[in-house]
């Protein structure tokens, strides 16, 4: 809470001072601005390639209960890709406008993409002829490549000495990374100060304020109908009864509101699960921890909402390849989302700015975002839930009862 004031308050403070229309007080906040945008692309490409790796690397390796790991990463997989594509729709038929900031446009080339190019082309362009190029280039798409592969061939190595080294390092430079994205969350409110200040000096507040309603009711609408509809639908498909599944669960979806943490609230899921919506304690205890990891229903929608938005700010053409192709990149980033500090919002900033997007518009949405990830984190652990119940379901009929 006291966090989030601070947010609110430098977004005003940096508001005001844009107002001003100083001259070198715009230059100043511009070139603050400019620091922080450096800041979060040198965090940019580790971040989103750890996190795979990692990732991929302790789950792939899941193969003593394999039917149960399969049909965890189905229906986590499905439900997230719905959420997104839910999230998708919505802005496709809300279309918030522009916030008419003059920028200078995202960098298509580093998507991967290039404007007047075949298909084949595109894919030549994701598929990197060297390790270092992607990583240099900030090609999203290529990095998400290699990162796939190096996880999954880690999962597939024997243990021998040489992995564990390998593993440790990673992990070890995850640390390291994360330790370097909390100081500069520390210090982000100067951040936000400069964004805001750069945006209220070029745009109405009129404008603003409507394009950002719209882009706020894409984002809830999106998580209200995966909550209410999608996720009872998939219940139901499965022969469960949504609505006693819910009550069943609902102490850990309030805690989950209130904490804004998956991982907070995991031995308050197991326990609903286990004793009030009647999962076989074995199946709850091996599904909800990787549920609690890679299963990011409101992250995938957010992080593809909000960069179509962010694009779109920047004169990006968003055609429907341009569209379906961040819709994979959002379902992946967000699988990968595990133990990044702010997960979503990072991880959307750390994409924008790779490419090359006006990422000052994250800065008027950050504070936003606070009431965002208490609601997204809410539909990430009935989204647990769901796929917890629903695999209960499939690998034992029996002991499928929801007791309270």
């Amino acid at each position: 809470m006291k966090r989030t004031l601070v947010w609110i308050g430098a977004l005003v403070v940096g508001a005001v001072l844009g107002l001003l229309g100083v001259e070198w007080l715009n230059g100043l906040t511009d070139f603050v601005a400019t620091v922080y945008t450096r800041l979060f692309q040198l965090l940019a490409v580790p971040t989103i390639a750890l996190a795979i790796i990692t990732t991929l690397t302790s789950f792939g390796r899941q193969q003593g209960a394999g039917r149960i790991f399969r049909k965890t990463l189905f229906y986590t997989l499905f439900t997230t890709v719905v959420a997104a594509a839910v999230g998708l729709l919505l802005y496709v038929v809300v279309a918030p406008e522009n916030l008419s900031v003059p920028t200078a446009g995202a960098n298509v080339d580093s998507l991967g993409l290039k404007p007047e190019v075949s298909f084949y082309d595109h894919i030549l362009a994701v598929i990197p002829n060297n390790v270092i190029k992607p990583f240099l280039e900030g090609n999203v798409l290529s990095i998400l490549l290699v990162s796939i592969a190096v996880g999954l061939g880690l999962a597939r190595l024997p243990e021998t000495v040489g992995r564990q080294a390998v593993v440790n390092f990673l992990h070890g430079l995850q640390e390291l990374l994360f330790l370097l994205i909390r100081w500069l969350i520390w210090t982000l409110p100067l951040g936000i100060v400069a964004f805001s200040a750069q945006l209220s000096s070029q745009l109405s507040a009129g404008v603003a304020l409507a394009s950002l309603g719209k882009y706020v009711a894409v984002i809830l609408g999106g998580n209200a109908l995966q909550f209410f509809v999608v996720l009872p639908l998939f219940l139901l498909a499965r022969g469960i009864n949504p609505l006693q599944a819910l009550r069943a669960m609902m102490p850990a979806v309030l805690m989950a509101l209130f904490t804004k943490s998956s991982a907070a609230t995991l031995p308050v899921t197991m326990q609903s699960a286990e004793e009030r919506l009647g999962v076989e304690p074995r199946v709850a205890r091996f599904v909800l921890p990787i549920c609690t990891t890679i299963n990011m229903n409101g992250c995938a929608a957010f992080i593809l909402v909000t960069s179509l938005f962010v694009m779109q700010n920047g004169g990006m053409p968003l055609s429907w390849t341009t569209m379906l192709l961040w819709l994979l990149i959002s379902v992946i980033s967000a699988v990968g989302n595990a133990g990044v500090p702010m997960g979503c919002y990072f991880l959307t900033f750390s994409l924008m700015s790779g490419i090359g997007a006006p990422v000052s518009v994250l800065g008027i949405i950050l504070p936003i975002y606070t009431i965002i990830d208490m609601i997204e984190t809410a539909e990430n652990v009935w989204s647990d839930s769901c796929v917890c119940a629903m695999v209960n379901k499939e690998t034992h009929p029996r002991n499928s009862e929801i007791v309270k």
